[in-house]
């Protein structure tokens, strides 16, 4: 029986923390992106996932991704049911399971929370929770399963995703543009300028991102070891060259590289290097970041040119980046690395490539697939979209009856409600949505370009 390192558990302690970081890093980095009017639904969609996920992933998810298959490599069974038979001498490698089972969580935390981007500003709160915990068991679990789960039918064909590439980017970047397309586009979009309120605040939620994602791909060694060292400088150097890539196109495409396309850049490569970060060598991280920030600069267009309103650019950035970091390895894998695969470049042919190349269209579609028929049943019974005076008057005073900052209250409260400066405070709204304004007040982003 294999006994519990202190060393690996003391990593894996730290890199779940730093894992579950990234979802309020997540939060800052989407809550920065949208209006200031919709600001705190924003925060909140990704706050509630920590809540929904951890319950929804203890009671069953754990089990059905890493218990024994029940055939075909498709799930896992219920052994493990409400954690069941796992205590705090119980062994999974060289650490305890408990330990594994929560690491595992954050990542699917995380997954769930990314898609919320692409539908800001329009969604019903009580609607998300709805989805979220239900997402998680017909999307997220089964392809967890496939890829990292005992004898997963992916696994066993041979496709490689070290930290998540087919199971988080991927599958919340179909996910994401699937729900976009169920709720439709937000008022005003393609005519309306929808600019980030506050680039600071996505400033500090890529900082997080960024500082979490070590733990999020180095942790993934599952130990204090070498090969945690070799992941974590690729993930290092593939922000870099992400955000340098996506800055160059900036210049020659604009004129100028902005803070907001540097902090797209940093997630771009860091997106692309997650399921390849343990078959690269430093060489190689260095060149999917690049070809990741570059590719991803352009693919944050490709919703005005096919008229699907991704808000906070998920399918841009997330599904593009996640499809480039996981073909990468097909290119790229060094047998120093993996111990035997090698990609095109590296004398082993197109075999990889092939086998990477199909999993990220079958994964892909089931995860836009289920997703887009979750959503449509979800819409057709309780709805999914805010009414258009919602919408309109701020989806944080309508769902949630508070207002992030004051200007924002001054902006959509009520004058018959004085605040600290004669504003709605923000605590109280009025009945009515068409209260929600003054008659006098401008929206506060009015004079602001979209984000993208």
């Amino acid at each position: 029986m294999n006994a519990i390192d202190t060393g690996d558990t003391a990593w894996l302690l730290a890199s779940t923390a730093l894992v579950l970081l990234m979802t309020p890093g997540l939060a800052l980095f989407y809550g920065g992106m949208v209006r200031s009017k919709g600001v705190l639904n924003m925060i909140m969609m990704s706050f509630v996932a920590i809540a929904l996920v951890t319950v929804v992933w203890l009671v069953v998810g754990y089990t059905l991704v890493f218990g024994d298959d029940i055939g075909g490599g498709l799930l896992g069974n219920l052994e493990h049911i409400g954690m069941a038979g796992i205590g705090p001498d119980t062994v999974h490698g060289t650490v305890p399971e408990l330990l594994f089972a929560t690491f595992q969580l954050t990542f699917a935390i995380l997954t769930a929370a990314l898609i919320s981007g692409a539908i800001a500003d329009r969604a019903k709160f009580s609607s998300w929770m709805v989805f979220v915990p239900v997402w998680t068991l017909i999307v997220y679990v089964p392809v967890a399963h496939w890829v990292w789960g005992p004898d997963g039918w992916i696994a066993a064909f041979g496709a490689l995703d070290y930290a998540g590439g087919l199971v988080v980017e991927i599958v919340s970047g179909a996910s994401g543009l699937a729900l976009a397309l169920v709720l439709g586009k937000r008022i005003g979009f393609g005519s309306e300028p929808m600019r980030p309120h506050n680039l600071p605040l996505v400033l500090l939620g890529v900082g997080l991102l960024w500082f979490g994602w070590f733990g999020f791909n180095a942790g993934s060694a599952l130990g204090a070891n070498g090969t945690a060292a070799a992941v974590f400088v690729n993930t290092l150097v593939a922000g870099c060259t992400g955000m340098l890539g996506w800055m160059v196109v900036e210049q020659r495409r604009d004129g100028h590289p902005t803070t907001f396309g540097a902090a797209s850049g940093v997630v771009a490569g860091l997106v692309a290097i997650t399921p390849s970060c343990g078959w690269v060598t430093v060489l190689g991280a260095a060149v999917v970041g690049l070809l990741a920030g570059v590719v991803c600069s352009f693919a944050v267009g490709w919703k005005f040119r096919f008229g699907y309103d991704d808000s906070l650019d998920v399918v841009g950035v997330h599904l593009v980046g996640g499809i480039v970091g996981t073909l990468a390895i097909g290119l790229l894998a060094a047998e120093v690395m993996t111990n035997g695969a090698e990609g095109l470049l590296y004398g082993g042919g197109l075999t990889q490539f092939g086998k990477q190349a199909l999993c990220v269209l079958v994964v892909g579609a089931y995860a836009f697939g289920v997703t887009y028929g979750l959503g449509k049943l979800i819409d057709r019974t309780v709805g999914f979209r805010v009414t258009a005076d919602e919408e309109s008057g701020g989806i944080d005073l309508a769902l949630h009856a508070e207002s992030a900052y004051e200007h924002a209250v001054l902006a959509h409260g009520n004058p018959g409600s004085p605040g600290l400066f004669g504003g709605h405070t923000g605590l109280f709204p009025p009945h009515r949505a068409e209260d929600r304004r003054r008659p006098d007040a401008k929206d506060d982003d009015a004079s602001a370009p979209d984000q993208s």
